[in-house]
């Protein structure tokens, strides 16, 4: 018995001493891959540290490998250990992509963005069409509060990778914020064919800036509907809250009310999400002779050239919640201003100054609409908007026409 006893262990006892040569045994390679599986397959970053080193014991200049592992420890919380490891990486290989990527982006999460774009740059000095290394460093000048810079490097890697979808999503953020300064004028002519003889005309002109919070824009409306002119005066930001959150705040006063709401106000939390999602909640309030509140929920995804958008628009009232809706497709063809999009909806939007004085009746007018939009960005600053929108609009109860909207703007940006 005994003996079985002895013959048992000395087996374990085998068994291991062999597995033991047996790893010995394993390349570099082989213990790299079975790091990456403990990794990406087990989340065990433990194990996949110590199967790092063991390859490293062998392989000392594996590059791959060493910066491997200080993403290792990046993701381990152990950032000290992984400058550690990335500081030898340049050391040897100044600039060397992966490993200026990964230590920037180090950088950047712990918010030493100062280090984080020089630690870029100097990568980019190397090799300056990595997409990664540009994305990267249009999102830390951003974070700088540099976005102009932000922009124009951002719009430097689309032009070489027009499919980059965060890329593309980044840009639209940086758009309004990518001049200190910009000047717009704008015309809406409105036809109907059937619920007023004459036309209606809308003029604006608006002055924007870019200060430490966000964009400020003021604005000066003209409207001639209903046989009557009137103007109306209007203030909008968009602060920036964090690298997650921005908000819209906007109010309007007009001493014309019926040619437009004597008071407007808004206010919009938007939120960037991962994979490149966007998520928006709001409420907006019109006062003309009586208090309209409507709220207002979107949601937005960006996929290579397109961006896609589904809002709603909600209105209680004493009976029931009216309920409109708009799907949007945007293709663009080149920077954020560059674009064709196409939306179709129902009911109407309180952010459509052309529109939104039908809100002005306690029977929710229902209507349908489609529209089209160009905007193209030319000669560094200039911006041209055209956009054409056919509804079919009730204006009474149970009697609809038919209502044409074409629309013209520009912007110079300075």
């Amino acid at each position: 018995m005994i003996r079985k006893y002895l013959i048992l262990i000395a087996s374990l006892l085998f068994a291991i001493e062999y597995q033991t040569h047996a790893q010995e045994k394993l390349s570099s390679d082989s213990l790299f891959q079975m790091a990456r599986q403990a990794a990406f397959d087990q989340k065990d970053y433990n194990a996949a540290i110590a199967l790092s080193k063991r390859a490293l014991k062998q392989s000392p200049d594996y590059t791959d490998i060493q910066v491997f592992l200080g993403r290792l420890y990046t993701w381990n919380d152990k950032p000290d250990s992984a400058r550690a490891v990335f500081e030898t990486v340049l050391q040897h290989k100044p600039g060397h992509e992966d490993a200026s990527f990964a230590y920037a982006s180090l950088e950047y999460w712990n918010n030493n963005s100062n280090k984080a774009l020089s630690i870029a740059e100097n990568g980019l000095s190397t090799t300056p069409n990595s997409r990664d290394l540009l994305l990267l460093k249009a999102k830390i000048l951003n974070d700088l509060g540099k976005p102009t810079e932000a922009s124009s490097t951002v719009n430097s890697l689309l032009k070489k990778d027009p499919k980059n979808t965060e890329a593309r999503a980044l840009a639209e953020r940086l758009k309004e914020n990518s001049s200190k300064n910009r000047i717009g004028v704008g015309y809406d002519f409105v036809h109907f064919d059937k619920q007023f003889s004459d036309p209606w005309h809308l003029a604006s002109i608006d002055y924007g800036r870019q200060t430490p919070i966000g964009s400020i824009t003021a604005r000066l409306n003209y409207a001639n509907r209903f046989s009557e002119n009137g103007t109306q005066v209007e203030l909008e930001a968009y602060p920036s809250i964090s690298k997650t959150f921005y908000a819209y705040l906007g109010a309007a006063y007009s001493g014309n009310v019926g040619v437009f709401p004597k008071y407007r106000a808004g206010f919009s939390l938007y939120a960037n999400l991962p994979a490149s999602f966007e998520a928006e909640a709001g409420i907006r309030f019109l006062h003309f002779t009586d208090n309209t509140t409507v709220y207002t929920l979107s949601a937005g995804k960006y996929i290579k050239n397109y961006w896609i958008n589904f809002r709603t628009y909600l209105t209680p009232s004493e009976s029931n919640i009216s309920q409109s809706y708009a799907l949007t497709f945007r293709y663009y063809y080149g920077g954020a201003d560059d674009f064709f999009s196409l939306s179709a909806g129902t009911g109407i939007s309180p952010d459509e100054t052309s529109n939104n004085i039908l809100l002005n009746t306690s029977y929710k007018l229902r209507s349908n609409n489609i529209s089209g939009s160009y905007r193209h960005l030319f000669n560094k600053g200039n911006v041209l908007t055209l956009n054409a929108t056919w509804q079919i609009q009730e204006y009474r109860r149970d009697t609809k026409g038919n209502q044409i909207t074409m629309s013209l703007g520009y912007q110079k940006r300075f």
